[in-house]
C-alpha cells in the first residue's frame, strides 16, 4: 500500500505512525472498508489461495484479504509498516517481510495472486517489475493492480494496461474514481484497477 521503493523520497518509517488515518489506509470506516473488502472479493478467487501484498503498509488490504480466508504474505521496504501489519494480523495466516516490493525476497515461492496497490507509479522501471511479478504466479494465477493519476504523479490505466498486455496476459480494467466509499470521499482524479490473468 505504500509507495514504496523510491516513492519519491518519502520517509515510509516516519509516516507508519499517522498512515492509517487517511480513510482508504486505515479502512477504520466500516463503509470504506465494506467498499475495500466487496471489490478484494471480486478480484481474489473464491477457493483459498496464497496471496503476496506488495507495498503492504500496514497490512489493511492483507486483512481483508485474510478475514476471506486468504492465506497472504506481505512485503514493505518500511520497518514500521511490516510491524504495524505484523501486529495487525496477528493470529491469521500472514507473513509479513521486510524488502524491495520490485524485487520481493520470496526465493522461489509462487503464489495464487499478487495484489499491489499504489506502488508501480512509483517505480523507476515499471516494466521490469511487472515482469517479475508476474513471474511470481502460479498457472492460472492473476495479476491485481490497484493504481491511479494524482495530480502531476501517478500512472495512468492505458499504460499500465500496455505493459500487461505485452505479458500475455488477460486483463480488465475497472475504474474506481466514481466510488467515493473506497476513498471516503469524492474523488476527479484517475483511480482503476487493472486486474490481469494468465489463464
Amino acid at each position: 500500500m505504500t509507495e514504496n521503493s523510491g516513492g519519491g523520497g518519502v520517509d515510509w518509517d516516519a509516516e507508519a505512525v499517522s498512515f492509517d488515518e487517511e480513510a482508504d489506509h486505515g479502512l477504520r470506516d466500516p463503509e470504506v472498508r465494506g467498499a475495500w473488502a466487496g471489490r478484494l472479493r471480486g478480484w481474489l478467487p473464491e477457493q483459498a489461495c496464497d496471496v503476496l501484498d506488495l507495498g503492504c503498509g500496514t497490512g489493511s488490504l492483507s486483512l481483508l484479504a485474510a478475514e476471506q480466508g486468504h492465506r497472504v504474505t506481505g512485503v514493505d521496504s518500511s520497518p514500521a509498516m511490516v510491524e504495524l501489519a505484523r501486529a495487525k494480523l496477528a493470529g491469521r495466516d500472514a507473513a509479513f517481510l521486510i524488502g524491495d516490493a520490485a524485487m520481493p525476497p520470496v526465493g522461489e515461492q509462487r503464489f495464487d495472486v499478487v495484489l499491489v496497490r499504489h506502488v508501480l507509479w512509483a517505480l523507476p522501471d515499471p516494466g521490469r517489475a511487472l515482469r517479475r511479478w508476474w513471474g511470481l504466479l502460479r498457472p492460472g494465477g492473476r495479476l491485481v493492480l490497484v493504481e491511479g493519476v494524482w495530480g502531476s504523479v501517478g500512472i495512468s490505466a492505458e499504460v499500465v494496461s500496455g505493459l500487461v498486455e505485452r505479458l500475455g496476459a488477460r486483463l480488465l480494467v475497472e475504474r474506481l474514481s466514481g466510488d467515493a466509499l473506497l476513498w471516503g470521499k469524492d474523488v476527479d482524479d484517475e483511480r482503476y484497477a487493472v486486474v490481469a490473468r494468465s489463464d
